[in-house]
């Protein structure tokens, strides 16, 4: 199969990139950096393209089949800008229907189902549900993938020597790590039939986000790291005068209080299931 990807390069859309070529789909990479693409790619081909620009969006969908999409609403955006996973949405999907895309697979979010509980509300999460329902009214058969927590997200937050957290959350989580999130997309895409589906993304393991990032600094092998915990108001107040951290409180606020629970079983049973640890990722973590 012909795949475009948009987002190869990003934290996750790496990792999925990965697996989609070594399950052997012939890729081709959307990118508005294509000389970094091709750097991390070099057996993909690549083609400069922005979701702004519906030109070339058509240049690089033209002999593909399906397309992944890994977009994100960016720490520093503001709600009344353009928003890739709305307004860039509407117009690849426009090309995507001119290129006669069959197939779309796209990465939403699991903890976006706060919206709403305990008088939670944030845009962000407003535009990742339009985002779905935006694919799933397209007409072209869609694939929505709900990941729990990445682990990648422990080794981000690093500064320096140091791991900072929040608050403190109520539930545990399944973290599951991009490589085993990324076999399962391209399992997934391979699946014969035309109607939508939707997959739950969990790992093999459950873990508060403080006892995760103990277990994930206990075993990162590349340098020594140490956890450090501030109030979530604290961050909050500081999010006030700065759209980064106001980003951050709204993401941990959902995070730590989210009643995930599992429903990982029916995604299992289709695209395998996940078998990386946090002791496994931390060891092997760059």
């Amino acid at each position: 199969m012909n795949i475009a990807v948009l987002g190869a390069t990003g934290l996750i859309g790496k990792p999925v990139t990965e697996q989609l070529i070594a399950a052997g789909y012939t890729v081709t990479i959307l990118a508005r950096n294509p000389e970094k693409a091709q750097a991390l790619f070099p057996t993909a081909r690549v083609v400069r393209a922005d979701l702004r620009n519906p030109e070339s969006l058509r240049t690089g969908l033209q002999h593909q089949q399906a397309v992944y999409l890994n977009l994100s609403v960016r720490q520093n955006e503001k709600p009344n800008e353009f928003h890739t996973e709305t307004d860039g949405l509407k117009i690849l999907l426009a090309e995507a229907r001119r290129a006669g895309i069959r197939r779309i697979g796209y990465l939403s979010s699991l903890v976006m189902r706060y919206q709403g509980l305990n008088g939670f509300r944030w845009w962000v999460f407003d535009v990742k549900h339009e985002a779905v329902r935006l694919l799933n009214e397209s007409g072209i058969p869609t694939t929505v993938f709900y990941p729990s927590t990445f682990m990648e997200s422990l080794l981000m937050q690093t500064q320096g020597p140091l791991l900072p957290l929040a608050g403190k959350s109520v539930a545990p989580m399944w973290f599951v790590a991009g490589q085993d999130y990324g076999l399962q997309v391209a399992r997934a895409l391979q699946l014969p039939g035309d109607q939508n589906r939707d997959y739950v993304v969990q790992g093999p393991e459950a873990y508060t986000y403080e006892a995760g990032a103990r277990l994930f600094v206990q075993q990162y092998a590349k340098r020594k790291l140490a956890i450090v915990n501030a109030p979530l108001g604290v961050l909050k107040l500081l999010g006030r005068f700065n759209p980064t951290i106001n980003y951050g409180a709204h993401i941990v606020e959902a995070l730590n209080n989210y009643p995930e629970s599992f429903e990982a079983e029916p995604t299992w049973a289709d695209l395998g299931p996940p078998t990386m640890t946090i002791g496994d990722y931390a060891r092997q973590a760059p």
